[in-house]
């Protein structure tokens, strides 16, 4: 699944489930024989199901009939499965075989999302069909089976349409099939669907017959599907179009809303490609017929994408490249999405995680592939580099005390829903980078390829992995993944003085480890993979830091540069005397490097490990024909400050004018017209180095910005498509009442999905307050479209998180109904996170107090770390940066 683009996604007081508990988990060829966590009774196993339903989206009802084949590996009176949101109208139980069967009477928990049905007489063991008819419901988010609805085009013009999607991952197979909704209990699927005349129906296998009922509906029927795992089931229906092309015997197709099958072509493309490139490096080839990538229109506060096996969903816009409003970096993201879920049919479909615990052998795995293939197939974008930023993302997360592991161990559903997080995906991804490295690109891929064969159709644990990678590389790499999965935080390695003897360097190298709330904790230990080189020099030398104490030699004399190329997930402090030497050399380093420096200097800065001011040493000696992408980070460096200030104006200014003089030769050199053959990275440095301007008050960029916005009706040139959202944030983010009221006529006029939601997102952008509170006010009324309410009040957060929070907290019952429900646990607590009021973190702990479980409060914790931070670090980092300002600011 990849995690949403939008703003932050989060959710209100929801009703803890009760806690898992550990049970034999059920035997398949490939699963682990240790026990696995689990909701349900053990003693039967399902193996295949045989779906029929009938939705009817005129009352959001669906009708279903299920006929579950299942082994009953020992003698009960009662079967107890997975059912949220169903009600059962009849139950009966057959022996496979054949012979008399037997009825049932029918128990609901809904606390427990289960259903229970006992027998008169204890039920043998042997094989059964349980053959249920029930009714369940179609929801307004996307959890369960959903609808969407969009403004009709063409033909449909003024008519709102509406399409069915599902979405299961990670418990909610239960709100349209009762099952065994958990990882292990894989099974073969086959599906039909009843639905109106002329819409086009979508499962994970191609449709297997089509008939026209005699009242002009049309039943379809899918073809069965291989083992998964329920999670991974999927339906949709609709007025669509596909457009398809064959790879390695593979359909790929994409599916849009009819009429923007053509903004498909890109993902279609790099999809194709993609393929090829899987196809070999996991040396098991796809194994489905076909591979459809299915676009919906709106947004989740829970996921961008959703990898089920053959038909994958891709919200729109993540998916579409509309040339009226996409960008490089959308571009991007199309590509990155496609091959995030892409690897998902190896990771995590082909084979699966035995329980949430390991979630991030499917997530971990998946952005390590996205990012891998992105360099491969597109290396003009340089999105190398992106992984210092994807590092530090789970950096700020880590090096607090609310973090936790990799591997986590999960007990119920909200907390499952809560390992959707930065540490699973981007810590994964980083560690997975290490390793890589560590072992070599080819060791790792034969250890991969290993894994694949060994585990097709199964669930694993880790280890089965590291098992694997191990035997491929002959190298300790088990020990190794165990300290960075098994155990929270961030290494830090202490650099010592160098020594130049012979022509090469030596530094001794201290772990200790890096925290930002508890610096005086005893450090945990790792075995730490090191890379070094002589800056300018592209010779590297490896070694692996264990015991807390270490060395390496590298070619060369001159100033060493430590996790050279950025592959380790560990911050780098040097002494003042030989960062000083860096920063004087900072032009020799490479990009990527620099982006490191950067990135570690600003860290250990505000943790008060150096001098706060030690990253802007840097970014004022970096040279203008820097690459765009550490113009990029520095930018994002400099708005960081910007936002430390907040709420201190006088103080603000300074920094503005500071970084406004730093940013401003970069945007002229840019220039806000691209030029014929520009680099990409130009592309993207042109939109943040116009956000960023603006934020920081530039009087010269907002006044450009509200030019091209008023003229853009008479002149389509003075708003490029790659420019329109960028240009649009700047009017909003500055706009007066008039200005709002404009914006708001736009987006209740506009018809295309994409468009219409940028737009509602741009209102609840604005700095005046007042326009904040009528952004939230406006995202609870029917106007939005129900899956935008909530991004929109994220997006009020981003500025006012007190206003965002409050606001919320009225409001609850209505906002419950605009978040998807595995979002509940988290929505609010993410409001709050940018806070710099010492109040709000009472404010937390009662609202977690008053609405959520102990076991569901890892966001809340999180929040407050957030806060606390914040708090600490106005006071006693940002004085540095003044005392700098007085000093070097002009």
């Amino acid at each position: 699944m990849h995690r949403t683009l939008l703003s932050a996604a989060v959710a209100l007081a929801f009703a803890t489930l009760p806690a898992l508990h550990a049970q034999a988990a059920p035997t398949t060829a490939a699963t682990s024989s240790a026990q696995a966590t689990t909701q349900l009774p053990r003693g039967v196993i399902p193996s295949h199901y045989d779906i029929s339903l009938t939705p009817d989206l005129a009352s959001n009802s669906f009708a279903g009939r299920a006929t579950i084949t299942i082994n009953v590996t020992r003698a009960t009176d009662s079967i107890t499965l997975n059912a949220a949101d169903l009600k059962f109208a009849g139950v009966s139980l057959s022996p496979a075989a054949g012979g008399a069967a037997l009825s049932a009477t029918t128990t609901v928990d809904n606390a427990a999302q289960t259903a229970t049905f006992r027998f008169d007489k204890p039920v043998a063991p042997g094989m059964y069909r349980l053959a249920l008819d029930y009714s369940g419901v179609i929801g307004t988010q996307a959890v369960g089976l959903f609808s969407l609805d969009y403004p009709g085009t063409g033909g449909n013009e003024g008519k709102t349409q509406r399409a069915l999607f599902t979405q299961f991952e990670n418990s909610d197979a239960r709100r349209m099939i009762p099952s065994w909704d958990e990882p292990a209990y894989k099974a073969s699927f086959t599906l039909d669907v009843t639905v109106p005349a002329g819409q086009m129906a979508v499962s994970n296998m191609p449709a297997a017959s089509t008939a026209t009922l005699p009242d002009g509906r049309q039943k379809v029927s899918f073809a069965k599907s291989p083992k998964m795992s329920t999670y991974l089931l999927f339906l949709s229906a609709g007025d669509f179009e596909r457009a398809a092309t064959k790879v390695d015997g593979t359909e790929l197709g994409v599916i849009t809303r009819r009429g923007a099958i053509d903004q498909a072509k890109f993902a279609l493309d790099s999809s194709a490609a993609i393929l090829r490139e899987y196809n070999d490096y996991f040396g098991v080839r796809y194994p489905l017929p076909k591979l459809d990538n299915i676009a919906g229109p709106g947004q989740s506060q829970f996921f961008g994408a959703m990898e089920n096996w053959g038909a994958i969903f891709t919200f729109e816009y993540a998916l579409l490249l509309d040339p009226a409003i996409s960008t490089q970096h959308d571009r991007q993201e199309v590509f990155a999405t496609a091959a995030h879920e892409m690897a998902h049919q190896w990771f995590g479909d082909l084979v699966t995680m035995r329980w949430w615990d390991d979630l991030w052998l499917n997530e971990g795995f998946a952005s390590w592939m996205e990012s891998r293939m992105t360099a491969r197939l597109h290396p003009e974008w340089k999105t190398g580099m992106n992984a210092v930023g994807s590092r530090d993302a789970a950096m700020v997360r880590d090096s607090v005390a609310a973090t936790h592991p990799v591997v986590q161990h999960i007990e119920t559903v909200e907390q499952a829903s809560q390992a959707f997080d930065v540490i699973t995906y981007q810590k994964g991804e980083a560690v997975i980078r290490m390793l890589e490295a560590y072992v070599g690109e080819d060791a790792w891929r034969n250890g991969v390829r290993a894994y694949m064969k060994a585990h097709a159709y199964g669930n694993t644990v880790s280890d089965d992995l590291w098992k694997q990678i191990e035997k491929a590389a002959k190298k300790p790499v088990t020990a190794i993944a165990h300290d960075f999965t098994l155990q929270p935080g961030v290494p830090l390695l202490r650099v010592g003085e160098p020594v130049c003897k012979n022509g090469s360097t030596t530094v001794a190298l201290t772990q200790e480890e890096f925290s930002r709330d508890r610096p005086e904790k005893k450090p945990l230990a790792w075995r730490v993979p090191v890379i070094a080189q002589i800056a300018g020099n592209a010779r590297t030398a490896s070694t692996l830091v264990s015991g807390g104490k270490g060395s390496i030699t590298v070619p060369g004399c001159g100033a060493v540069v430590v996790n050279a190329g950025q592959s380790g997930y560990y911050r780098t402090l040097y002494a003042p005397k030989e960062f000083a030497q860096l920063a004087q050399g900072f032009a020799t380093l490479s990009p990527i490097d620099q982006i490191g420096l950067l990135s570690d200097s600003a860290a250990l800065g505000m943790a008060g490990l150096q001098p706060a001011s030690s990253v802007l040493d840097l970014a004022k000696s970096t040279p203008a024909g820097a690459e765009p992408q550490v113009w990029q980070r520095i930018a994002g460096v400099l708005s960081g400050f910007h936002a430390r200030y907040q709420g201190d104006d006088a103080r603000q200014k300074a920094f503005d004018a500071f970084a406004i003089a730093r940013l401003a030769p970069v945007m002229a050199q840019v220039g806000w017209t691209a030029r014929a053959g520009e680099a990409s990275t130009v592309a993207n440095l042109r939109e943040q180095l116009i956000a960023v301007l603006s934020e920081l008050g530039d009087v010269g960029t907002i006044a450009e910005a509200r030019r091209r916005y008023a003229a853009m009706d008479s002149d389509p040139a003075a708003v490029p498509g790659p420019l329109r959202k960028t240009i649009l944030a700047v009017v909003a983010r500055n706009a007066d009442a008039a200005t709002w009221d404009g914006l708001h006529k736009r987006a209740q006029a506009e018809k295309t999905p994409l468009l219409k939601t940028n737009l509602y997102m741009m209102l609840a952008i604005a700095a005046d307050r007042g326009l904040a509170q009528r952004a939230l006010n406006l995202a609870l009324t029917d106007e939005p479209a129900q899956t935008t309410s909530a991004g929109m009040i994220s997006a009020v957060a981003g500025r006012y998180p007190d206003l965002a929070f409050d606001f919320a907290l009225a409001n609850q019952e209505k906002i419950n109904q605009r978040v998807d429900a595995p979002s509940r646990s988290r929505y609010v607590a993410r409001l709050a996170g940018g806070s710099s009021d010492p109040a709000m973190v009472g404010k937390l702990n009662a609202y977690a107090g008053a609405n959520l479980a102990a076991s569901a409060r890892g966001d809340v914790e999180a929040a407050i770390a957030s806060i606390q931070d914040r708090i600490k670090v106005k006071k006693e980092r940002m004085p540095e940066i003044d005392a700098w300002l007085a000093q070097n600011g002009r």
